[in-house]
């Protein structure tokens, strides 16, 4: 079984090793690949032993869509040699349950269709928290999270199928049929909001790509963070705190049902709720 995994980054470089960290100990370093949009030396530093390709950074217009097509290139082009390409943004980790799966090969080796979804978590800081100094494993110093469906993200594929808003791209006459498959036990931990001084360097850059003219960009969350992250932050400390075995359940009843299908655009991607559960990770995440 050979997987990979892909993400693209700019500047972000504390989400950008804890990715590389959790991705390289589960594939091996030989086995990531990182697109860098702009010239950047410090991410070989950050990312010894993986691949990287820097593309130019000097037109923004219509990020998002240019992203997504690019990067859809590229992972078909992994396909080519890979069974499974993984792919995330750099500030996403994917966690398999353990009492579940013995790692990313059994967990590919049991699955038979081209995509795979995952069950979403926003990692929060708190006011209790640490600061994080620097590289420390995040999930050794996070612990409360907030289900999403937003973050219930497909994640890897194979077959030459691509990614788009959250979901899977497909031809239009594809979306009615095509199997939502979310296992359980596999989660998207979304790292944006696990670190606030993270955050406010992440700012910057995130304006000045969703300021650009014209369709094809980032939206609100990029184009007012501070907006965004304060709105997280007040409604994640307002909600309910449940224990694990609790709340993971509800939230996997609640989004691995009842997709939304977009046949314009071609698209199959979990539903975007409004989270209402908050919970602590069990300790077998602090172990991955």
């Amino acid at each position: 079984m050979k997987i990979c995994a892909i993400t693209m980054v700019y500047r972000d470089h504390w989400a950008l090793g804890q990715w590389y960290r959790h991705f390289a100990r589960q594939l091996g370093a030989e086995h990531l690949y990182v697109v860098a949009h702009g010239a950047d030396p410090e991410i070989a530093r950050i990312c010894p032993g993986a691949s990287i390709l820097t593309i130019p950074r000097d037109d923004l217009s219509r990020f998002d869509t240019r992203r997504g097509d690019m990067l859809n290139a590229f992972q078909n082009g992994l396909n080519q040699i890979y069974d499974w390409v993984i792919r995330t943004d750099a500030d996403e980790l994917i966690c398999l349950d353990p009492e579940r799966f013995d790692g990313f090969a059994d967990f590919f080796a049991r699955q038979r269709r081209s995509a795979v979804f995952s069950l979403g978590l926003n990692l929060g800081e708190r006011a209790e928290d640490a600061t994080l100094q620097g590289d420390e494993p995040v999930l050794n110093y996070r612990q409360s999270a907030v289900f999403t469906g937003n973050y219930s993200k497909a994640w890897a594929v194979r077959n030459r199928i691509g990614l788009k808003a959250h979901g899977v791209q497909l031809r239009p006459a594809r979306v009615e049929s095509f199997p939502f498959i979310m296992p359980r036990g596999v989660y998207l931990v979304h790292l944006k909001y696990a670190n606030s001084a993270a955050l406010a360097r992440a700012a910057e850059h995130r304006r000045e790509v969703a300021d650009q003219p014209g369709l094809g960009n980032p939206g609100q969350a990029w184009l007012n963070p501070g907006t965004d992250s304060r709105r997280f932050f007040k409604q994640f400390e307002a909600l309910p705190e449940l224990p694990w075995d609790e709340a993971e359940p509800r939230a996997y009843a609640d989004i691995s049902t009842e997709p939304v299908r977009e046949t314009g655009p071609g698209v199959v991607r979990a539903r975007r709720d409004t989270p209402r559960i908050r919970t602590r990770l069990p300790d077998w995440f602090s172990a991955l």
